[in-house]
């Protein structure tokens, strides 16, 4: 891939940013959930509007609708944006990361992101997806911690898209990934201390 020029006029960068942050900021999870007549996702569990909080209203369905959603209004965001131009396909990418993140319609409360990072690594960068689907899988299976094999994936990603060649990509992810660190700062801190819920696991 050719690196990108960053030529574009900046009404068109505002508008790509602003385009994938509202739809990154459709709040699925709360959405799903209100629909199936659950309430507000956000009373339960660790308050979050992710596909892991909405788990815990013990509707598998519902998770996996809202793993979808999430991750394909990132998707969607890439690609509507680069039918215009490669560079507004990132700044849309990064826009829907951030929607998901701090809806404005939640008091910019959202989720962790970790779905919709994957949605835009899917319209972006396939091999990314890839990587970041093994290395989850790996690590999740080994230890069965949810929040380490997303961030070692997320650690994996740009590392694997630098090399790959694709340095616009990997500097956006590596940016991406850092908000996830950010973001899962409490997960990180029950992992040290030995108290992070493992997969499959009761309460």
């Amino acid at each position: 891939m050719d690196p990108l020029t960053w030529q574009l006029p900046l009404s068109v960068f505002v508008a790509a940013l602003a385009f994938g942050y509202l739809l990154g900021s459709i709040p699925f999870g709360l959405l799903v959930t209100r629909a199936a007549g659950l309430g507000d996702v956000r009373k339960i569990g660790s308050g979050n509007i992710g596909a892991t909080n909405v788990l815990r209203t013990g509707s598998k369905k519902l998770a996996a609708l809202t793993l979808l959603l999430d991750a394909l209004k990132g998707t969607a965001a890439v690609l509507i944006a680069g039918l215009y131009a490669p560079e507004a396909a990132l700044l849309a990418g990064f826009g829907a990361f951030l929607g998901h993140l701090f809806p404005v319609w939640l008091g910019f409360k959202g989720g962790k992101g970790v779905a919709t990072y994957l949605g835009v690594l899917i319209g972006l960068a396939w091999q990314g997806a890839l990587v970041f689907a093994v290395v989850w899988l790996l690590v999740a299976f080994l230890t069965r911690y949810s929040s380490l094999a997303a961030l070692v994936a997320a650690i994996a990603v740009p590392v694997s898209l630098y090399f790959l060649g694709l340095r616009d990509i990997a500097a956006l992810f590596a940016i991406m990934s850092l908000i996830v660190f950010i973001k899962h700062h409490a997960n990180i801190s029950r992992l040290l201390s030995g108290t992070e819920t493992r997969i499959g696991a009761k309460g």
